[in-house]
């Protein structure tokens, strides 16, 4: 019922979400003291702006962009998906894809949470002849969820929760060569991760990633949609995952969180800084 509901606001236009999406920004900045004080820490610490004034200008541009990202799902999960995927409008690195493609072995693509991850979720849906099965954890607004998976499981992609389930899909999907869709950024549960170096500071980091990749010999790509804002429509950016798993969980997960700075760098005023990335989960040992 919900999803049928939100269908008719879906088709506003995408310009209209991003307009409205920079004042929601700014709203809950200005509501929300936890929210303004972790993204405003978490910019700041990741030492990517240059100086006090760049810091500022990034902080505005940042805060603007949570909100057009926050908005932008409702069109991204509700239009069809080849609508969604064509409103990326350019693509740097894409060889890299079709070079992924034309091996028999599957393809991890892997994306933070930077610019519109339901875009670039749709678009390599759309424009990739294989399955994909996208992992997700359910939100932890519970009426979100429907709307989440409407988009999760259209076309050739299927949702994969985050769970012993999940992983079930993930491996029966890269063992058949075809693809999955990970966002490595979340902190994970207790004994699911390991603490590893994230823009200088200690981050509980998934070793789900590096353990499907090395048993399925995946290619494992790093990508995300920048949002070319106002409506324009969106840039995808293709990156080859520098360096290789080892196997050693804590030097694996160093090397993730180092490739998902480099990414982070192309784009940082798009990234999700008001996630509690630094966080410790239920049971998980302390930061070493």
């Amino acid at each position: 019922m919900l999803v049928a509901l939100m269908r008719p606001v879906a088709w506003l236009p995408l310009w209209f979400f991003h307009a409205a999406g920079a004042g929601l920004g700014w709203l809950t900045w200005a509501l929300s003291p936890t929210y303004r004080r972790r993204l405003a820490e978490n910019l700041r610490g990741s030492g990517l702006a240059q100086n006090d004034s760049d810091y500022s200008r990034m902080l505005r541009a940042s805060i603007a962009a949570h909100g057009r990202g926050g908005l932008e799902l409702i069109p991204a999960w509700l239009r069809p998906a080849q609508h969604v995927a064509d409103w990326v409008k350019l693509r740097d690195g894409w060889e890299l894809v079709e070079a992924a493609l034309a091996k028999p072995e599957p393809i991890i693509f892997v994306t933070p949470h930077l610019g519109a991850i339901e875009v670039c979720g749709a678009h390599l849906a759309m424009s990739v002849s294989r399955q994909l099965a996208a992992l997700y954890r359910p939100p932890k607004i519970a009426w979100l969820e429907p709307l989440m998976l409407v988009s999760r499981n259209r076309e050739n992609a299927r949702a994969a929760p985050a769970n012993a389930q999940g992983v079930r899909i993930l491996l029966k999907t890269l063992k058949q060569g075809q693809t999955a869709y990970m966002l490595p950024d979340q902190a994970p549960g207790a004994g699911e991760g390991v603490w590893a170096p994230f823009f200088g500071r200690p981050a509980y980091t998934m070793t789900l990633l590096a353990r499907l990749a090395m048993s399925s010999k995946a290619t494992v790509l790093f990508c995300f949609t920048e949002r070319l804002g106002w409506g324009r429509g969106y840039r995808m950016h293709v990156r080859a995952m520098q360096g290789a798993f080892s196997g050693d969980a804590a030097m694996d997960a160093a090397l993730l969180n180092a490739n998902i700075e480099s990414l982070v760098a192309l784009c940082p005023t798009q990234y999700l800084w008001s996630y509690n990335r630094y966080k410790r989960p239920s049971g998980a040992p302390e930061a070493t």
